[in-house]
């Protein structure tokens, strides 16, 4: 069987597995994504929850298939609930995903970044620029913005995740998946997608979602939630307009995706 055969029935029965499991995702993060990370976990098949509180994240995480944290809009406050929630995880085995969102962007984003990574997430994601920076060396990013192609990211993906010990999934006009040994890149998608906020953070949640319902399955969790996220927008725009139009018809299209849109988000291997 072709790697494209292979990665498309192992992205297709996971995504059944999420949809039957009903993964329940704790979310902490940023307040721009929030209602666009609910709304895409409920619509692929997920249960959100966004917990982010100190004196219940912790508690909470020991309860969820997964935790995402996202660290888009922080505050010490917020901090302190994603240190009490990845501990709560980790103490019970659920896995966690880190978006490191504008993290080289000030000394306060930096330290935070640097803790959270000492605390070993399962899967990072991330755009180019931020993977580049986050591996130490330099890249193109302006704020959130990311300046740098997937292509450009991904020795330092790898280098990251060998560093980590986890697997790390690179986000743009392409997704690249690694675990710093294999590396697969994923076709598809939107040119509307960058369009629309927080489609990046719906897709870490999204992550979260399926490493939880694919124990010891982490690389083939990120190539299928960036297969589907692809495939869905590719599917959204078709009936879009424009940006307002274009998420309403990504949340259709999520909801009702089918193996054979999949089959239209190649992937291969990148040597």
């Amino acid at each position: 069987m072709s790697l494209q055969n292979t990665q498309l029935n192992d992205s297709w029965t996971l995504y059944q597995r999420l949809r039957e499991q009903t993964p329940l995702v704790q979310c902490i993060t940023n307040y721009v994504a929030m209602n666009m990370t609910a709304n895409v976990l409920l619509a692929a098949g997920a249960s959100p929850a966004m917990v982010h509180c100190a004196e219940e994240s912790g508690e909470f995480a020991a309860l969820a298939s997964a935790l995402s944290i996202n660290m888009g809009t922080p505050s010490p406050q917020w901090a302190e609930g994603m240190y009490a929630a990845i501990a709560g995880a980790q103490a019970a085995g659920v896995p966690w995903v880190l978006d490191p969102v504008a993290h080289a962007a000030t000394g306060f984003r930096r330290q935070l970044v640097t803790a959270l990574l000492a605390r070993r997430p399962t899967a990072i994601r991330g755009n180019a620029s931020e993977i580049i920076a986050l591996a130490g060396a330099s890249g193109q990013g302006r704020g959130m913005d990311s300046g740098d192609s997937v292509e450009s990211a991904g020795e330092a993906a790898r280098q990251l995740a060998r560093a980590q010990g986890c697997v790390v999934l690179v986000t743009g006009e392409v997704d690249l998946a690694t675990d710093g040994q294999r590396s697969l890149r994923i076709e598809g998608g939107s040119a509307l997608m960058p369009q629309v906020t927080a489609m990046g953070c719906a897709l870490s949640a999204l992550l979260a979602g399926f490493i939880g319902v694919a124990p010891g399955q982490t690389l083939a969790a990120a190539v299928a939630a960036a297969q589907v996220f692809a495939a869905a927008g590719l599917k959204a725009e078709q009936h879009a307009q424009g940006p307002g139009s274009f998420l309403p018809a990504f949340l259709d299209a999520l909801h009702l995706l089918q193996p054979s849109d999949l089959q239209r988000c190649p992937v291969s291997e990148q040597l």
